[in-house]
């Protein structure tokens, strides 16, 4: 089903191969990348999407920094978070929104406090959900994060 929803073309557009990130998602639930946790979350009882929540300490290392340098000005306690949604079609209705605030919900229950998200920049539909669900650009990093843009939740910005 997964591997289905990657080779879509709103997935494609913005995730690697489906082959490598179904890959990355089995390393996951297999427990051979002990930094990520996948998730499917649905709507109405029937899967709508993807999510994952990533370490953002065990990604403080040359081989992830070189490429992303951000990394090292972020607290090694950081998580961040990545959204899909299964279905094309329902995409600019709120459910990106939703299922981020009650993710966040979550992450926050657990203890985390800093959690980002890590759009293109260029992929303004995700900007905008991510906005919603309370994520701004942080300030320090803006216009120094080549190809992403780095957003931290803000619980005073999320709306209900």
């Amino acid at each position: 089903m997964l591997g289905e929803w990657m080779a879509r073309p709103h997935w494609r557009e913005w995730w690697g191969e489906p082959e490598t990130e179904l890959g990355y998602v089995q390393d996951m639930v297999e427990g051979r990348d002990k930094t990520c946790r996948p998730f499917l979350f649905s709507l109405a009882g029937e899967p709508a999407g993807y999510n994952q929540v990533w370490q953002v300490g065990p990604h403080q290392i040359p081989e992830w920094a070189d490429d992303n340098p951000w990394l090292m000005e972020l607290p090694a306690d950081a998580v961040g978070v990545d959204l899909a949604l299964a279905d094309g079609a329902r995409l600019s209705q709120g459910l990106g929104s939703a299922v981020l605030r009650c993710f966040v919900a979550m992450l926050r229950a657990e203890g985390h406090t800093t959690i980002i998200i890590d759009p293109d920049p260029a992929n303004g539909r995700a900007v905008a959900a991510y906005s919603k669900a309370g994520f701004r650009p942080m300030p320090h990093l803006e216009g120094r994060t080549e190809g992403v843009l780095i957003m931290q939740f803000q619980q005073d910005f999320a709306s209900k």
